[in-house]
């Protein structure tokens, strides 16, 4: 038998995710028919847009004709879509980023894991704490991590994030390599104003530290000061990579389709000192291990940039952020502390004095039919609270809420 990646052993048992898959789908076994809503996992449900749709037909439509046959695209995109990201998400908001920064994926969370690809398996990762699971299993797989020791990764930089400083981590006092960042947040659902980022911004430029910044919820600000783009921040070219994804932004969760910015500005070294830049590294790494996103998902993405496709954006975000108000209100009338849900898709809630994690999601879906995603398997600082997501119908969510309130 061969040897296998060691690192596998030092991950939890299954993904968060499944875990609570897992609990549910015992729950139901065990009380058959009792209704479980879901309010856990951050899947879509309202359907793709018409004018996705469209797109999409059309170019099936063309799969199928010999002259308008589409085989390999290119690794990187077509440059039809990587052209309207450029100029919707960022030129025309300011934002100098050009089509050849831009790299479509089959989604934001392939391209976290991805990108551990470049930059060195010595490099120190720092993490928001909670944080999204991937980029801690991930640095775990690649085996950057070290070795956990009382829920703690030993080779990991933590970012603590709680109540007392608004679920905003402060600079870290160890230099790390990489910074992980996601705003609007998940899980806590908090944003982030211009002029909290530029801090990091500012940290990065001076200590040379990459920063992975973690956009996926971006469509859904609404506050004119909070960021949606780290290249909102005069200098992030030069330190920044940003994630993107049309999973909640389009109801892609099902067709898959995202991209990844890596500016021409921003470099690396080889251990031999010679200086490289990471989009040559990137794009290297994808011609390699990738063969693009399928032009099928990609010609629906391009139809989100059309005058229909942008205002569909805006009504879809719209109808789940809806539905977070509705949660954290519920939430908050029940006695519990609770944020996000504004500016994000997701509320963040502590359960009650002493209650781990587990506990509180017992609870609700015990007494009251739901499933909440356990905040402890966010990170050590996530224990006590539990995520909550908008992004169930409005008729379950009110369902739900209705139940926890009476």
């Amino acid at each position: 038998m061969i040897e296998v990646n060691n690192n596998f052993e030092q991950l939890p048992v299954s993904y968060l995710f499944s875990e609570v898959g897992r609990k549910v789908a015992a729950f139901k076994e065990k009380h058959p028919g009792r209704e479980v809503i879901r309010m856990d996992i951050g899947d879509v449900t309202k359907p793709l847009f018409p004018s996705v749709i469209k797109a999409m037909h059309e170019a099936v439509d063309e799969l199928g004709s010999a002259e308008r046959f589409h085989g390999y695209g290119p690794e990187q995109g077509y440059s039809f879509l990587r052209e309207a990201i450029a100029e919707y998400d960022y030129q025309r908001r300011g934002i100098h980023v050009e089509p050849s920064d831009i790299f479509v994926s089959d989604g934001a969370k392939s391209d976290i894991g991805n990108l551990g690809d470049i930059y060195s398996r010595n490099c120190k990762v720092a993490v928001m704490n909670p944080a999204y699971p991937v980029y801690v299993d991930d640095s775990v797989i690649d085996g950057r991590a070290g070795v956990l020791e009382n829920g703690i990764w030993s080779n990991l930089i933590y970012l603590k994030c709680d109540a007392n400083n608004g679920f905003l981590p402060e600079l870290p006092d160890v230099r790390p390599d990489v910074i992980f960042l996601c705003f609007p947040n998940n899980p806590t659902g908090v944003g982030i104003s211009k002029s909290q980022l530029k801090e990091w911004v500012d940290f990065a430029r001076e200590q040379g530290v990459l920063i992975i910044f973690d956009s996926a919820y971006e469509a859904f600000v609404r506050e004119p000061n909070i960021v949606r783009s780290i290249y909102e921040i005069d200098g992030a070219e030069e330190v920044a990579i940003e994630i993107r994804s049309f999973s909640k932004t389009a109801g892609f969760t099902g067709l898959r389709c995202g991209y990844t910015v890596v500016p021409r500005q921003l470099k690396g070294v080889y251990a031999d000192g010679k200086e490289v830049a990471l989009n040559t590294l990137w794009n290297r790494r994808q011609t390699t291990k990738f063969n693009g996103a399928s032009y099928v998902a990609q010609k629906g993405a391009a139809a989100i940039y059309t005058p229909e496709g942008r205002a569909d954006v805006i009504k879809a975000t719209d109808y789940y952020l809806g539905n977070a108000a509705l949660i954290r209100q519920a939430m908050t009338e029940k006695g519990f502390l609770a944020f996000g849900g504004e500016n994000s898709p997701y509320v963040w809630a502590k359960g009650a004095e002493g209650a781990d994690s587990w506990k509180v999601f017992e609870e609700m879906l015990n007494n009251f039919g739901f499933s909440t995603t356990p905040g402890s398997g966010f990170g050590s600082q996530g224990d006590g609270y539990i995520r909550l997501t908008g992004f169930n119908s409005r008729e379950n969510t009110e369902k739900a809420m209705r139940k926890l309130t009476e």
